[in-house]
């Protein structure tokens, strides 16, 4: 760990300001976990996919209603303040296959980029964090795949090195599971990696202080809500697109307040 992270009695230093989004609208980000079929009913977490069909007429909707969907990179400029416009995040949690073969397509054939949270020390393995509960697992990308994932025009952010709940970890492996997901994700894809997202969701402080330590210039979270202005940078809030997500309720998601002050989610 750096010498900067660190005091000398181990501990973190505390938070201390970061940087804060200036845009003048409130600007959603739509957080996906699995493009796929959807599992049958009675299936643990069934909500959390969003079957092709579904995914695809998003994005055409967006399209249509002039909205352009946006890596957290191309994003940026917007949360600044920099550039206005009708933009949405997309990122995607986990990293996994069915976001390559089924999402890749549709965001290209609408000139949509997007960003990827990928869990490094899993790639090629399966959604193992899910097996005590029973969820299916499924198929994370490989190396090679998500390189494919990058060629296509989209962003790949970081997710820890082994999707872990930040808050059962001392400071000493929390760090190494925030930054060194940084450093092997940027050795592989051959890129910087900016951006971070906290695995279930959670986090304190320590965790958010760790990000900007580790460089990431965003880090996103579960709690529901577009992103307002005043909004911390690494605890930017998104709005969860779920398997009962209906067209009506995706524009009352993007488009007004439906989704701001919601609970927090849980996944």
């Amino acid at each position: 760990m750096s010498a900067c992270a660190l005091g000398e009695d181990g501990l973190l230093p505390a938070l201390y300001e970061a940087n804060v989004t200036a845009n003048t609208s409130p600007i959603p980000i739509l957080v996906y976990h699995q493009i796929a079929e959807v599992p049958k009913k009675g299936a643990p977490f069934r909500g959390l996919y969003v079957s092709v069909a579904a995914f695809a007429r998003q994005m055409v909707f967006l399209k249509m209603l002039g909205y352009t969907g946006m890596s957290m990179t191309d994003l940026q400029p917007y949360l600044r303040g920099e550039k206005t416009g009708k933009v949405v995040g997309i990122t995607f949690d986990d990293g996994y296959l069915n976001n390559l073969t089924n999402a890749l397509p549709v965001l290209q054939k609408h000139g949509f980029t997007s960003t990827c949270y990928v869990v490094d020390g899993l790639l090629g393995k399966t959604n193992v964090w899910d097996e005590s509960i029973g969820i299916a697992q499924t198929p994370l990308m490989t190396a090679e795949q998500l390189l494919q994932w990058q060629a296509g025009g989209q962003e790949v952010g970081a997710h820890t090195q082994d999707h872990v709940d930040l808050l059962t970890l001392n400071e000493i492996t929390a760090w190494k599971q925030i930054a060194k997901s940084k450093t092997t994700l940027q050795n592989l894809l051959g890129k910087p990696v900016h951006h971070f997202c906290y695995p279930f969701g959670k986090f304190d402080e320590r965790h958010s202080t760790m990000a900007k330590q580790a460089q990431y210039e965003t880090a996103t979270t579960t709690v529901r809500g577009r992103v307002r202005s005043a909004t911390n940078l690494l605890t930017l809030p998104r709005v969860p697109v779920l398997r009962s997500t209906s067209l009506p309720v995706f524009w009352l998601k993007i488009a007004t307040a439906y989704e701001d002050g919601k609970k927090k989610d849980t996944v």
